[in-house]
């Protein structure tokens, strides 16, 4: 199944919750998702029963990874009760669907075997700095840094991997601290990852200004642990890949900002209420929830799924300065990235 550029789908991302217990900077401000902000009712969200069957159809469909998001993931009740119905799919030719995670590492420790034993091959941890004082200030509910690297230590000693480090990169408030995130993490099992600030959303206030290119952390961190580029894993690999030259490991880089790659993006994104997202920059999802609590069988829904992904143009960051100019006249918001998923 190929969309109007081509490109397949290969990658379901699914958000499991809207509920996160950090205020990261850029993703959930305090000042927009406080005390009174109303988070979805149970009932809104999708049930284990749906996303399975979501999950199925797409699968047949071609998809091959599974990456299950939220919010945070970890405090949707039972996420190991998923994690076994999911890892029960096989692709059309008979393989295990690989299904990832990606969490703030917060109760990661707790849930780690539980999670190993139930299925789940790979997780991602979002970690913005080692430093305390800048990592508490950036998740903003003062979250230790020592109990995010204690849940990748468990994480990996129950086999969960190869675990990647997300860190997001905001100038003026933790690109300081890029050479000593690298060097930490270099010759462990992890591997690191710098993630430009996106624009996902419309509360995190983005700017451009705010942005750490890609080429400059590669180049700040090259200048103190020399880098070759190498190449990707596979197509559509949406980090780029630096290993160590003393062979001591490899970061990555996502550089949706700067470095666009729409063009081999084969990614799409369920919403926690059951809206299909074609894109992480978009502005409306399609009701897929409403399609199966209205009595669709899988048939019409596979129909509807299929013809939604073959009719997609997305490619926002190609066109993000005029893209970005059309949404602003038009009064459109960009979905949350707590909503959809990272």
């Amino acid at each position: 199944m190929i969309d109007q550029f081509q490109r397949p789908l290969h990658d379901l991302r699914i958000s499991v919750t809207d509920r996160c217990n950090f205020r990261c900077v850029y993703c959930m401000p305090t000042e927009v998702f406080g005390k009174d902000f109303a988070f979805m009712e149970r009932d809104e969200l999708l049930s284990f029963e749906e996303i399975t069957r979501l999950a199925r159809i797409s699968v047949a469909h071609g998809v091959e990874k599974i990456r299950l998001t939220g919010g945070e993931p970890l405090l949707r009740k039972g996420i190991e009760e998923l994690v076994a119905m999911l890892a029960a799919l096989r692709t059309p030719d008979g393989r295990p669907i690989d299904i990832a995670m990606t969490t703030n590492g917060s109760v990661l420790a707790l849930k780690a075997q539980a999670l190993k034993d139930a299925g789940l091959k790979r997780v991602t941890v979002s970690l913005d700095s080692l430093d305390d004082a800048t990592f508490q200030a950036m998740n903003d509910v003062k979250f230790p840094v020592s109990k995010v690297l204690n849940s990748l230590d468990v994480a990996h000693s129950v086999g969960l991997g190869p675990i990647k480090i997300n860190m997001v990169l905001k100038r003026g408030q933790n690109d300081q601290d890029v050479v000593a995130m690298a060097r930490h993490f270099k010759g462990t099992p992890y591997i690191l990852r710098f993630i430009e600030y996106m624009d996902v959303g419309s509360s995190n206030g983005w700017e451009m200004a705010d942005v750490v290119p890609s080429s400059e952390v590669v180049a700040r961190i090259n200048a103190e642990l020399p880098l070759d580029e190498v190449a990707p894993n596979y197509n559509g690999e949406t980090s780029r890949r630096w290993r160590y030259r003393d062979g001591d490991g490899e970061i990555g880089v996502i550089s949706s900002v700067t470095q666009s790659f729409c063009h081999s993006c084969s990614r799409a994104r369920v919403s926690t209420d059951g809206k299909l997202f074609t894109c992480l920059f978009a502005t409306e999802g399609h009701d897929l929830r409403a399609l199966m609590r209205g009595g669709c069988t899988d048939e019409q829904l596979s129909a509807v799924m299929a013809r939604i992904w073959s009719e997609r143009t997305d490619r926002y960051s190609e066109l993000r300065s005029i893209e970005t100019g059309k949404l602003r006249a038009s009064g459109k918001k960009k979905i949350e990235m707590s909503y959809i998923g990272g």
